[in-house]
């Protein structure tokens, strides 16, 4: 369906990939994965044909229609509605539409019904009217309801000025009008870079549903692991296509490279086998013609390439962090309301030390918002949130890449606020986030979105934190990265609050969900996966529609008083599962100290020259202390 052959593009005389070729099929669901900078974006425009080609051709059917949603989008000067703007995506019902309005005005107007010109004008409307059939243009308002509420909008939204969004609004809008021109070949740079949980889970079901093929480039692995089946990377220049999803596409390519690693060293033991043949016949007349085809055989063999990928990729640790109270925070009776914009009301949380918290829910919800409140830069309108003992707090904005000062470079960035000890360590850590040579002195005004986020990432190891706050934190990483950041955040002995829209980043991260919705703040204990099992949804937007339900059954007085008799139900429990986890690790480690003590003792007793008087007494005594431990063992196994 769409051909691209022997592609390259340079920048500078710089060849960013050459002799790119692959074919795009009916209904493939391909994923566009590489390492920031190595072309993803680049190629996707040049199929798009919003850049030129420098050498090759990418050639399709003439009735082929490819829609694109760049990574970021120069917004028009679209006056009306939501709702208005996003019907631009039926431009030739709109049209006839128009049309057919004008046709039939002027049937009214006109006296000569049995004219031939009235006649042909008939005909005319009768053919429009048969092709606004033939394109379901009587469905196109329930259309466009129903993928921009998937997206996201509530349904008084439709009416809202487009120019009052966001751009990450308005960017919704662009990608409901794609979906909605239902392309042959759908072409996504970053799509969940605006959306929440929810909504990416909607566009997660549309896109495997989808009637076209689809190439999508994305840092969400869930989301390219659910939705695609081929993966083509970009390395070096070069690249690889596999009939596989992300996840599965790793091990083919350390197996690519594993296959190139023994037809190279099979080649060398041909190459060495084949020298000692010539050397050691060399001089001998009957063996001359084969030492001369032995020659030539030898000149003619290249050694195979091995394309080892690119696998520079950042890595660090959190410093240890320093001992705070127990309670890290606690909300009481919290509202925030902006003017008449009210957020949420009446929340009560409480966040202990060592707990690992997600904040989700729909942007707009009030993460941010509480973020905000709990580090002192917003005042609640009722309520209060209290902060801990000894608490120092590291604090990651949603925006943070966007605060750097570009007037500085990568050293000053981290210098100037750098103190004691540290500031020896900085190109130390630098390097950890990819930042070393001569990057480190690159002003901060020339680095691509991942650097910038790496470099404000990295200002977090300027001193040990025992409270992370961070909002949107894998904005602009890669895979790679994202997983490295995960790894580093598991590891991390403080307390975490993160806000995030991926659930591969959140899974095995957090044993806390606050879920922010309709003006509430509701407590999930367990991680995000066990959070939408627990429900047993498929998407998280079948919640509104139970909680709608219930709020008709119940008046407003006793759902309050249900959800803080839940909320303090579920604290006690999760306070005495803490209890329990803390007795069983406990035990555990009193349960190995003694079998080690005991393995110690039975060495001894087989050896008795080494043996004592006190050695079978504490011998039988450990036996007795294990049998009971083990007992204690199950019985905490069964509380827990």
């Amino acid at each position: 369906m769409l051909s691209i052959n022997n592609v390259e593009i340079c920048f500078d005389g710089i060849d960013l990939f050459s002799d790119v070729s692959f074919l795009i099929k009916p209904k493939d669901r391909i994923g566009l994965t590489g390492m920031n900078g190595a072309g993803k974006t680049t190629l996707m425009k040049l199929m798009a044909g919003e850049l030129n080609l420098a050498n090759g051709e990418i050639s399709k059917p003439a009735d082929c229609s490819i829609a694109y949603l760049p990574q970021h989008i120069q917004f028009s000067d679209a006056v009306g509605t939501v709702k208005d703007e996003t019907l631009n995506a039926f431009p030739e019902i709109l049209s006839l539409q128009h049309e057919i309005e004008q046709l039939n005005e002027e049937l009214v107007q006109r006296s000569d019904c049995h004219s031939e010109e009235y006649h042909n004008i008939t005909i005319k409307l009768a053919e429009y009217t048969e092709r606004l059939s033939f394109l379901n243009a009587d469905t196109i308002h329930a259309d466009v309801e129903r993928t921009l509420t998937g997206l996201g909008f509530c349904h008084k939204d439709l009416s809202r000025n487009i120019r009052e969004l966001s751009g990450g609004w308005r960017m919704r809008v662009e990608l409901s009008k794609l979906l909605l021109q239902q392309p042959d070949v759908l072409l996504l740079d970053e799509p969940t870079n605006h959306l929440d949980i929810e909504s990416i889970q909607w566009l997660e079901s549309f896109l495997i549903n989808y009637k076209g093929a689809v190439v999508i480039i994305s840092h969400d692995r869930l989301l390219l692991d659910n939705i695609t089946y081929r993966t083509l990377e970009l390395d070096q220049g070069k690249l690889y296509d596999y009939p596989v999803a992300f996840s599965k596409f790793q091990q083919k390519r350390e197996e690519r490279v594993e296959k190139q690693k023994a037809e190279r060293k099979n080649q060398q033991k041909q190459i060495e086998e084949t020298e000692q043949f010539i050397e050691r016949f060399r001089y001998k007349a009957t063996k001359a013609k084969q030492v001369q085809s032995r020659i030539k055989q030898l000149e003619k063999l290249n050694l195979s390439d091995i394309e080892e990928p690119d696998s520079s990729t950042i890595h660090f640790r959190f410093p240890d962090a320093p001992r705070s109270g127990s309670i890290v925070a606690e909300a009481k009776n919290l509202s925030k309301a902006f003017d008449d914009n009210l957020v949420f009301k009446h929340c009560n949380l409480i966040i202990e030390r060592g707990e690992k918290v997600a904040l989700v829910g729909k942007n707009g919800e009030g993460k941010t918002t509480f973020s905000k409140i709990l580090l002192g830069l917003l005042n609640p309108s009722g309520g209060l949130v209290k902060t801990g003992h000894n608490l120092h707090i590291g604090y990651y904005a949603q925006n943070q890449d966007e605060l750097l000062d570009n007037h500085k470079t990568v050293f000053q960035t981290l210098d100037d606020e750098a103190k004691g000890e540290v500031r020896k360590n900085i190109r130390t850590i630098l390097g950890s986030f990819l930042f070393s040579g001569d990057d480190i002195n690159k002003p901060v005004s020339v680095l691509s979105g991942g650097e910038r986020s790496r470099l404000a990432l990295a200002k977090l190891l300027l001193e040990p934190y025992n409270l992370l706050v961070l909002d949107e934190p894998t904005n602009h990483l890669d895979i790679q990265s994202k997983d490295v950041l995960k790894n580093a955040l598991k590891s991390y002995n403080g307390t975490l609050i993160v806000v995030s829209h991926d659930r591969y980043f959140l899974d095995g991260l957090v044993d806390v969900v606050y879920e922010f919705r309709k003006h509430n703040i509701h407590q999930h204990l367990g991680g995000i996966h066990t959070f939408l099992r627990h429900r047993k949804l498929e998407s998280l937007r079948e919640i509104e529609s139970i909680n709608k339900i219930k709020s008709k059954n119940n008046n407003r007085d006793d759902k309050m008083s249900a959800n803080k008799a839940r909320y303090l139900k579920q604290k006690e429990q999760e306070k005495a599962r803490r209890k329990i986890l803390r007795q069983i690790k406990e035990t555990e480690n009193k349960i190995e100290q003694t079998e080690n003590r005991l393995s110690e003792l039975e060495h001894i007793l087989s050896h008795p020259e080494q043996l004592e008087d006190s050695h079978p007494e504490e011998y039988n005594k450990l036996k007795n202390q294990l049998d009971n431990l083990m007992d204690t063992w199950e019985h905490l196994q069964q509380q827990l």
